[in-house]
């Protein structure tokens, strides 16, 4: 098995949904600038005094209808209700060798597991509409993977889950099938014996940012869930109403901050640009993705009594 690397730098100047880059900053044979990846989460808040725990959020959410848990899902990741194990950040990195011109190296900053709430040893996986997840990322300065970051994050995993996925139907969205879909990864976590904060993958589908969600206003996408043998279950789909949520869905963080070349970079101004969106996207550039991020963050249409925009 590999083991996740770990890094420890030191960054500065991140502003809400921008990144004041840090004028300077050089690569020394071959490797990064000095800066602390702990930096990039400075921006989730301190954990509480005696927060909830996942398996008591679990309980506390289970009467709700899907909007109330909505809201109680962002009211405790933005109350700082989130393992510990989650803000130590992994470096992924990817290449590209543009047609004319030298390669360029880029490294990623991800949450080594699926973005929960709980504690390091009680925590629950919770997937989440594209709303929440968009409001969740904003506020703590991060970004929704692509398709081709969601195919590193998994090749570069210290361990991959096998998928469980579960009976199809409406109970799919429920807080049981949550609780029992955590429950399943768990159980993996446990008898293979693996390290919190490890890079892992394979437990969960992503949400993530494409461009065709330009074409299709109101809906989410989803990719992944990589079998053991590296094909995912899920292709790229935005068949679902952006207000969907079910048990196999995870969000994975990426920081906004990149580097490229060892130069910090927003992660949004290289998914915006025509040529090197080409480093993290396998779909070309995605325009106006600030403003999409911030209409979808401000947005909470998901009301129950709205069926289209649940579906």
């Amino acid at each position: 098995m590999r083991t996740a690397v770990l890094s420890r730098w030191f960054i500065f100047g991140l502003s809400w949904l921008g990144f004041v880059p840090f004028h300077g900053a050089t690569a020394e044979d071959g490797g990064l600038p000095s800066f602390s990846v702990a930096a990039l989460t400075r921006r989730i808040p301190a954990q509480g005094v005696a927060p909830m725990t996942g398996s008591q959020f679990a309980a506390y959410v289970a009467g709700m209808d899907s909007r109330q848990r909505e809201q109680a899902i962002l009211n405790e990741i933005l109350h700082g209700n989130v393992p510990a194990f989650l803000r130590n950040l992994v470096p992924v990195k990817l290449k590209l060798q543009p047609s004319a011109g030298s390669e360029l190296d880029a490294t990623l900053f991800v949450m080594p597991e699926y973005l929960a709430i709980g504690s390091n040893t009680d925590y629950m996986r919770i997937p989440m509409n594209l709303y929440t997840a968009s409001a969740v990322a904003v506020r703590l300065g991060f970004v929704l993977p692509t398709r081709k970051i969601v195919d590193a994050i998994y090749r570069q995993s210290s361990f991959h889950f096998a998928p469980e996925p579960m009976t199809a139907g409406p109970q799919m969205r429920s807080t049981e099938y949550y609780s029992i879909h955590n429950q399943k990864i768990d159980f993996q976590f446990r008898i293979h014996g693996i390290p919190s904060g490890t890079l892992v993958s394979g437990d969960k589908k992503d949400v993530v940012l494409t461009n065709l969600l330009e074409k299709r206003p109101g809906k989410i996408a989803i990719y992944g869930w990589h079998r053991l043998d590296g094909a995912p279950i899920q292709p790229l789909t935005t068949v679902h109403g952006a207000c969907y949520a079910d048990y196999s869905h995870g969000i994975r963080l990426v920081s906004e901050t990149v580097l490229v070349n060892g130069q910090a970079r927003s992660l949004y101004d290289i998914l915006e640009d025509s040529e090197l969106s080409a480093i993290v996207s396998d779909e070309g550039p995605i325009p106006d993705l600030r403003g999409f991020m911030r209409r979808t963050a401000s947005k909470n249409p998901c009301g129950e009594k709205n069926p289209a925009m649940s579906d």
